[in-house]
């Protein structure tokens, strides 16, 4: 039942929004001498986006934090939503839904902290990952086995696109031969 759910707002998304901090990394901020901060960025996430991309999805950033290697990050990516900064996520993102012409359906969310749950309750489909707090994980529509900055973007992705059919047609587009 819940494979068919999944399936079905699968086929609608035109958009995978993801958090930052927590989710692309594993939350750990480096503060440098300079005032620079430094993230790592597993990059199995960074195919995941580009996997979303072949499949014809947007992606976006939708971050509490302003920070220079996430915009990097992104840009090196091809993201096209990039929102940091941001206290009022759920204001955020329907200023994105009005600038990209787009309904809730159409949007996927992973967030993994307290202050991502208005995202994850307007979207069509949250995840968080497995070392999200109770509160969001209880709220997600699926809960990924990875845990943040360690793959679990590229886990959601990769959901959305085998329930969606894409992911044998992605595969081959980068050259991997599928049964």
């Amino acid at each position: 039942m819940k494979d068919e759910a999944l399936a079905e707002r699968c086929r609608a998304l035109k958009l995978i929004l993801t958090d930052v901090d927590g989710v692309m990394t594993d939350g750990t901020i480096l503060l440098l001498a300079d005032g620079t901060e430094a993230k790592t960025f597993h990059i199995r996430d960074g195919l995941g986006i580009v996997l979303a991309h072949r499949a014809g999805l947007k992606t976006g950033i939708l971050s509490g934090r302003n920070s220079k290697a996430v915009a990097l990050r992104a840009a090196e990516l091809g993201m096209a939503v990039v929102r940091q900064g941001i206290h009022d996520k759920a204001a955020a993102l329907g200023e994105i839904l009005a600038s990209e012409r787009l309904g809730a359906s159409e949007v996927a969310y992973i967030g993994d902290d307290v202050n991502d749950l208005p995202v994850m309750q307007a979207v069509s489909l949250s995840a968080a990952p497995a070392d999200a707090p109770l509160e969001v994980r209880t709220q997600a529509f699926m809960v990924m086995e990875a845990r943040g900055g360690q793959g679990c973007l590229r886990e959601f992705v990769e959901s959305i696109l085998r329930a969606r059919g894409d992911w044998d047609r992605v595969l081959s587009s980068i050259g991997v031969a599928t049964q």
